[in-house]
């Protein structure tokens, strides 16, 4: 199996190299990309990231370099891909670990569902995450470099209960079994500003498509602790009503929201929904392959904490790598009866790394919206100097993601970590850092206090 799996793939990319030549000669590496010689990439990035070098973000072309998975992602993968599949419906069965479709075919009807299910099941972790001191600072369209606002949050996290393959218990947790839950997601506590500490989301994942995802929000000056509709995490996230204190966001570009009793408002643009690209729920959209693309993407970028853009007032990040590389291009279309602010999303996968490079989003007129960017790296720590979050193997790490509001001119700027984060490792990633008690109602309750 694993012989031909790779005699495939490496006949894959021979064939994309050679229909990818007449692009890669529109770019090479070294040459460096503003404002004003923008055109030459305008064909090589999404239309929405077009607009953002039109705007200044700049972009320095490096060569492109392949991106190995782990190899326990490797093995899983050899072991259960055979026996997965999709149903009618677009919902997958018989998985168990590791990438659900390594050979994809083109001509196949399900071809963008599986690619969204390979994007959901990611190599860039597969057991936990716990990403700390992540701040996320938000511009306007006049901005000069100083952030409209930001808020700095001590853990970005996850817990998977199904497709782990290196912290026991492995492949699955029990804990899938009695609850259903695929997997568990906790952004807390805010840590600053002032008026925000103690703020906090939980969010759970469930292994059957026809449960809603719950999620929990935390507002400790009312020290309360609500559920909210999982329906209004396509929305910014102050527009969520445990921050807001309101109803939900009414389909805003940006959101504002207070500390509570008429505290200072702070802005954002980012929703829930896009961290790391995309975190919908996959069965709630339908999917259009619209092709195979060369495009430049940030995939191994050589700064952590990544930069503020000084030649666009900040409200990207820049100047950073940026290579080609082979990416799926995939149309997301909420289906009829699901509620969301952002109905349509064009998203730009690695096809190689698995992660979203970029996503144009588009209003209920079908007028672009906002658009998104990451920026990820490629190396055995997160950092050069790394003391404790260093792995026997080259792996992905997100750095950055930019959100970008096309139609008020307003961004949020993801820092992965940030600047002034005490702990500059950061990223822990299948190092048991974390388990499903973290990811509790009652621990984020307790958090915020």
């Amino acid at each position: 199996m694993m012989t031909r799996f790779v005699a495939i793939f490496a006949t894959a990319l021979a064939l994309l190299s050679f229909a990818a030549a007449p692009v890669r000669a529109q770019v090479k590496p070294g040459d460096f990309i503003t404002k004003d010689n923008a055109a030459k990439v305008q064909n090589l990035v999404s239309p929405g990231n077009y607009v953002l070098v039109q705007n200044g973000m700049t972009m320095k072309v490096i060569a492109t370099s392949k991106l190995d998975w782990p190899p326990p992602f490797k093995t899983a993968t050899e072991k259960y891909s055979p026996q997965v599949k999709l149903d009618a419906n677009g919902e997958l069965k018989n998985y168990v670990s590791g990438q659900p479709f390594p050979l994809l075919d083109p001509n196949d009807p399900q071809m963008a569902t599986k690619v969204m299910w390979n994007f959901s099941y990611r190599p860039l972790y597969s057991d936990d995450i716990d990403m700390r001191f992540p701040e996320v600072a938000s511009f306007d369209k006049n901005a000069a470099g100083a952030p409209l606002s930001f808020f700095t949050v001590g853990h970005f996290a996850f817990y998977n209960n199904i497709g782990r393959i290196e912290v026991p218990p492995v492949p699955t947790d029990p804990d899938a079994a009695q609850s259903g839950v695929r997997y568990r997601f906790g952004y807390y506590p805010f840590l600053e500003p002032s008026g925000l500490r103690g703020y906090g989301l939980l969010r759970f994942r469930h292994i059957d498509p026809k449960i809603e995802d719950n999620v929990w929000v935390f507002n400790p000056s009312s020290r309360r602790l609500r559920r909210q509709s999982a329906a209004a995490l396509s929305d910014a996230i102050g527009a969520l009503p445990g921050f807001a204190g309101a109803g939900g966001g009414g389909g805003q570009a940006s959101a504002g929201f207070s500390s509570g009793g008429g505290g200072s408002a702070f802005a954002s643009t980012l929703d829930p929904d896009s961290y790391f690209g995309f975190s919908a729920k996959i069965e709630d959209y339908s999917y259009k392959f619209l092709g195979e693309r060369e495009m430049l993407a940030s995939v191994h970028a050589e700064h952590s904490p990544e930069v503020q853009c000084p030649t666009d007032g900040g409200k990207t990040i820049c100047p950073e790598n940026w290579e080609l590389r082979h990416v799926y291009v995939i149309e997301a279309d909420i289906k009829p009866g699901v509620d969301a602010t952002i109905p349509k999303r064009v998203l730009y996968i690695d096809s190689e790394g698995w992660f979203i490079t970029a996503s144009d989003q588009y209003d209920r007129e079908g007028k672009l919206w906002k658009t998104l960017t990451t920026f990820h790296t490629y190396r055995d720590r997160p950092v050069p100097d790394a003391k404790i979050a260093i792995y026997p193997y080259k792996r992905m790490f997100q750095l950055g993601l930019v959100d970008y509001d096309l139609q008020t001119g307003f961004s949020s700027v993801v820092y992965m970590p940030g600047a002034t984060a005490p702990d500059r490792e950061c990223w822990y990633i299948d190092m048991g850092t974390v388990d499903n008690a973290f990811f509790s109602p009652q621990a984020l309750q307790n958090s915020g206090h």
